[in-house]
């Protein structure tokens, strides 16, 4: 079986969106939760977010960076082609219930990753705000579909070229002052960078408030087989693929986390750079 793109996006320079036929998964995903795509019988297995689903059209939404060669790839098929595989959903879904008041924060894909739990909590009866952050304007992804939801969305960009000159950390610091005194914040959930989530977690974990965190970023084969995923919470080893992806963010040990995805960066450039010169980027 084959999945068929019907939707492509250019969000922003190097994040596409692709909408893709995959009914017997859109019919029992959650947010929170993953699938791996092929593109080929040659092709690397790609953990990628599902961003959203439609029940009635059997379709799931991928959005996704070009960060490696299989990426890039998959940024040069256009509507009416085909990925070879996509399995799904994986992973334990995210916990949704009514928690109260409510901060998610994305930062560059993160932000389609918030997104359909964003749209989960609301309906469960939180009171929703979020933090979108992108390193300049051009890469802010759903700032209009996030905004439909929720009552409160606020932006940073490192640049200052929208909303808040810095970043998302700085919006954090500020709500939380802001609602210190009128019944506070009930969640966090940080998606993004890993620095970024360190970031958050460093300052909720004194004021005890409970921070969700995703670490889709570190999987690879996304089914525990590879092992390349390991993350440590709390001590403990654990596999993010099939114990996560989300995990308690004062549990998570960042630096080991940045340390394993250094790893395969040399790797993925030379995949790159080998797919660029003979395989050519379609345009």
């Amino acid at each position: 079986m084959r999945y068929k793109i019907v939707d492509k996006k250019d969000l922003c320079p190097g994040n596409y969106l692709i909408e893709i036929e995959a009914p017997n998964i859109a019919q029992r995903f959650e947010p929170g939760q993953f699938v791996i795509v092929r593109i080929n019988e040659k092709g690397e297995r790609i953990p990628l977010t599902v961003a959203d689903f439609d029940t009635q059209k059997g379709t799931i939404t991928l959005i996704f960076q070009v960060v490696g060669k299989s990426t890039m790839q998959l940024g040069t098929l256009n509507v009416g082609d085909a990925v070879l595989d996509c399995v799904g959903p994986l992973g334990k879904p995210s916990e949704i219930k009514k928690f109260g008041r409510v901060i998610c924060i994305g930062g560059g894909t993160g932000i389609a990753c918030i997104y359909p739990l964003i749209r989960a909590l609301a309906d469960a009866g939180n009171e929703v705000i979020s933090i979108i952050g992108a390193r300049t304007a051009s890469l802010l992804i759903l700032e209009d579909e996030i905004t439909v939801l929720i009552s409160r969305t606020s932006v940073a960009t490192d640049d200052g070229s929208k909303g808040h000159h810095g970043f998302v950390t700085d919006v954090l610091t500020n709500l939380l002052d802001e609602y210190r005194n009128s019944g506070g914040i009930d969640r966090v959930i940080a998606i993004g960078p890993p620095v970024m989530m360190k970031a958050v977690a460093d300052i909720t974990r004194s004021l005890h408030i409970k921070t969700i965190v995703s670490l889709n970023s570190v999987m690879l084969d996304g089914t525990g087989m590879c092992g390349s995923c390991r993350v440590f919470i709390d001590g403990e080893m654990k596999l993010a693929c099939i114990d996560g992806p989300e995990f308690d963010a004062h549990k998570v040990n960042f630096e080991d986390l940045v340390s394993r995805l250094e790893m395969f960066k040399e790797k993925e450039s030379e995949a790159m750079n080998h797919y660029s010169s003979n395989a050519g980027v379609r345009k």
